[in-house]
């Protein structure tokens, strides 16, 4: 019979696993390669309650049963991050009250449970189903071959070019800002703000991070505000106009509604797409044989898909998700009680040897079935069909494109786990 949520690793491997887990959250050299730290973790136990009061899950069949079980919720996990704040890092209990009463506010679908999103969900769904985002496919891939030209331009000189800056940040936000209605000369100002506002999903976020992200987030609402307001005035064939008509319909959608869905559409429509850009082609580029792989089956639609998910899997643009037990359930056999914390390790579970044959080898050809990297069960990212089509699109043309494609120079990471990315990608690339 399982036992209760009760730590019964011993004292030592629990010290150990600790140290494992927070060199990957808290030290640049986990951030930078956290993979061996999962490892170490996910083959010691299935599951252990570490030192920032969640309980850490790194196989893939556990991290999606808590992505997936209805027993596991998202809005009570800010609690259990706020009392981490407050008891571990040391931030006064009122700021994270305050904290929490202004982001509890302004919820999306990203926090909400069942009904709420359920209803919320639905509305724009139908935005992103694999039909619509086949009807985009032309329209993504014109703007590829667009940025991509720019690229060769720059590259024929010989001098190095950033992915990141020329093509990882403006393709993927000039896909969303186009399908939500972001006009061109507004869009880069984004990049900063989005990335300010997400450390607020950050376990170690300190309180410095977390008025960035509240600051970030008021300026955000006030540019989607004025931009509601001049699409009521003149509606476009956009989804934002689309999203007000909604809530000026018999389904509404409240103006808050509007806005919080908005900006969870708009950075999110390019922050994961981002992140598989850049941490893709890294990956690419580190392994010559997988890249010569991908250039020998260009002609092969399915080839060029199977190696985009492989990218995703072996380096996760999302690294971590957390949930709350909202009612009992059992895990790796043992109980769960209401308002214990789970962080799922995402990247962990992309490495599962009991899912993945030999998963630290970047296989671009292997097939075994779907990642963990856009999530699980009904908070499935909601743009994963457009984020494929878009790496389909730019890997396919990037290898087309280019002879040779080489690193220029170190790379950086962004000073962040649950979204993992580059903040600099030198190369020099050679034309076809």
């Amino acid at each position: 019979m399982a036992g209760t949520a009760t730590d019964h690793t011993p004292a030592q491997d629990s010290a150990d696993l600790d140290t494992e887990l927070l060199a990957i959250l808290g030290s640049a050299a986990g951030r930078a390669d956290p993979y061996p730290h999962y490892a170490r973790i996910r083959e010691r136990t299935p599951l252990f309650r570490s030192s920032i009061g969640s309980w850490i899950v790194t196989r893939y069949a556990d991290c999606q049963q808590v992505l997936r079980a209805p027993q596991f919720a998202k809005n009570d996990d800010e609690e259990a991050l706020a009392r981490i704040r407050v008891e571990r890092w040391g931030i006064p209990a009122e700021e994270i009250a305050a904290f929490m009463a202004f982001f509890d506010a302004r919820q999306s679908m990203l926090t909400l449970n069942p009904p709420d999103h359920t209803r919320l969900r639905g509305l724009v769904a139908r935005a992103f189903t694999p039909n619509t985002v086949e009807a985009l496919r032309p329209h993504v891939e014109s703007l590829c071959d667009g940025l991509i030209a720019t690229m060769a331009e720059r590259a024929a000189g010989g001098a190095p070019v950033d992915v990141m800056r020329e093509l990882a940040f403006p393709f993927p936000v000039a896909v969303i800002g186009e399908l939500l209605g972001v006009p061109t000369d507004d869009r880069p100002q984004f990049q900063g703000l989005v990335r300010t506002a997400t450390a607020l999903l950050e376990p170690m976020a300190t309180l410095d991070d977390l008025r960035g992200a509240r600051q970030a987030r008021l300026v955000m609402e006030a540019y989607f505000r004025a931009l509601v307001a001049e699409r009521r005035r003149a509606p476009q064939p956009d989804l934002l106009s689309e999203l007000i008509a909604v809530s000026d319909g018999s389904d509404r959608l409240s103006e808050d509604e509007v806005i919080s869905t908005a900006i969870l559409l708009f950075a999110a429509g390019f922050e994961t797409t981002t992140n598989l850009i850049g941490n893709g082609l890294l990956a690419l580029v580190r392994h010559p044989d997988q890249l010569a792989r991908l250039r020998a089956s260009l002609a092969d639609a399915t080839a060029v898909q199977r190696a985009v998910e492989e990218l995703l899997r072996y380096d996760s643009p999302v690294q971590l998700d957390g949930r709350a037990v909202a009612r009992p359930v059992e895990l790796s056999g043992r109980r769960f009680e209401p308002g214990e914390s789970v962080m799922t390790l995402l990247g962990a579970a992309n490495r599962d040897p009991r899912r993945f044959t030999d998963p630290d080898r970047l296989d671009l050809a292997r097939d075994e079935g779907p990642p963990m990297s856009f999530g699980s069960g009904i908070h499935y990212c909601l743009g994963a069909a457009l984020a494929r089509a878009e790496g389909q699109a730019c890997f396919s043309r990037l290898v087309s494109r280019f002879a040779t494609v080489e690193l220029a120079d170190e790379v950086s990471y962004r000073d962040s786990i649950t979204l993992r990315g580059l903040t600099a990608l030198p190369v020099t690339l050679t034309p076809a």
